[in-house]
């Protein structure tokens, strides 16, 4: 029953919003009391909140593998990040859509757990460019703070328009961000 709240939830937040959804709009959609929500959830934040955890945690699990992987160069990491992050929105669309739209309704206690984990997504893509940059695998002029946080705004933002069913799957859609980032889209070679 946990689990058919959280989906319920995830279903209505990413149709109607946080605000807009109440408990009574969870319990009646499955069909339950209040009390059954109660037994499991003490608010309906609490249900955000779990909904941010399993998101985030499931993001960073993924994201230990490929930093772990020894055998990977720093472009090959910096790909492989970069398509988790996309590929996550498919079977995880609306997850992701209240991750990211939803955040801002967490109290500040709740967002002071979440803080953390979305830092540490964003400290290590940042520690692969760093460390490509100190291989001379990218260039030495760049901000790595800055990259990392163009790099994090295209791959977050891809929630809101990606279709699953449409012409580009989201493979090809990370490796088109990896070629615009590594490489750029103009035909002219720049020499800063």
């Amino acid at each position: 029953m946990k689990e058919d709240i959280i989906k319920t939830s995830i279903q209505l937040f990413e149709q109607q919003g946080f605000s807009e959804t109440s408990i009574q709009d969870i319990v009646q959609t499955l069909g339950v009391t209040k009390g059954t929500f109660y037994y499991y959830f003490n608010s309906k934040e609490q249900v955000l909140m779990t909904i941010h955890s399993l998101y985030i945690d499931n993001v960073l699990e993924q994201q230990k593998t490929i930093l772990k992987n020894k055998h990977l160069r720093h472009v090959e990491k910096l790909h492989q990040l970069i398509d988790m992050l996309i590929t996550n929105i498919s079977p995880r669309g609306q997850s992701a859509r209240v991750f990211f739209r939803e955040f801002r309704h967490l109290s500040e206690s709740h967002l002071n757990e979440v803080r953390p984990k979305r830092d540490e997504i964003r400290n290590a893509i940042e520690k692969v460019i760093i460390d490509g940059m100190q291989a001379g695998v990218f260039r030495q002029n760049l901000k790595p703070d800055i990259i990392t946080l163009g790099i994090l705004g295209a791959c977050n933002w891809t929630y809101q328009w990606f279709n699953p069913e449409g012409k580009t799957s989201d493979k090809e859609v990370a490796s088109i961000y990896v070629d615009m980032i590594l490489n750029g889209i103009s035909t002219e070679q720049n020499k800063n």
